[in-house]
């Protein structure tokens, strides 16, 4: 990979810059938020390297860092359900990216629903009483057992 990103210059060469120079975090992320291209519905919140990021840019396909593997890993390389990316933007600061995608299979969650974003919080709790998740789409797009090969955690 042969991709570089621009040094970070000023506040406002940054902000109001043209050149892509990413703010990655302590471990060397920005978070990224892949939205349905059709619907605007939010699919996944993930984290990207600098090297996912690059390999996002020049292949148009979503490429994700795993925090908890520590692993490069390409959004549907087991499952099949590829993302292709649309459209992708930055944030002000630059170090939060959104991509907007074309979600291919059942949808983008690991757990077989088509967001990750699956259920609601109630609001108007005191914080002295437990919050009871709301269901919002606990249909399953897919059985992810026989897309993973194994239960889902």
């Amino acid at each position: 990979m042969t991709f570089t990103f621009s040094e970070r210059g000023s506040t406002h060469e940054i902000e109001e810059g043209a050149k892509l120079a990413p703010k990655f975090d302590a471990d060397g992320l920005v978070t990224c938020v892949a939205t349905d291209a059709n619907s605007g519905d939010v699919l996944m919140v993930a984290h990207m390297n600098a090297e996912a990021l690059a390999r996002t840019i020049e292949s148009g396909e979503a490429w994700y860092y795993s925090r908890s593997r520590r692993a490069l890993w390409r959004k549907g390389e087991s499952s099949g359900h590829v993302q292709r990316v649309t459209e992708m933007r930055i944030d002000c600061d630059q170090d939060a990216v959104w991509i907007k995608v074309e979600q291919a299979g059942g949808g983008a969650c690991h757990t077989g629903r088509r967001s990750c974003f699956y259920r609601g919080v109630p609001l108007g709790k005191a914080s002295d009483q437990s919050v009871v998740l709301q269901f919002r789409e606990a249909e399953k797009a897919f059985d992810p057992a026989k897309v993973y090969g194994t239960k889902a955690d």
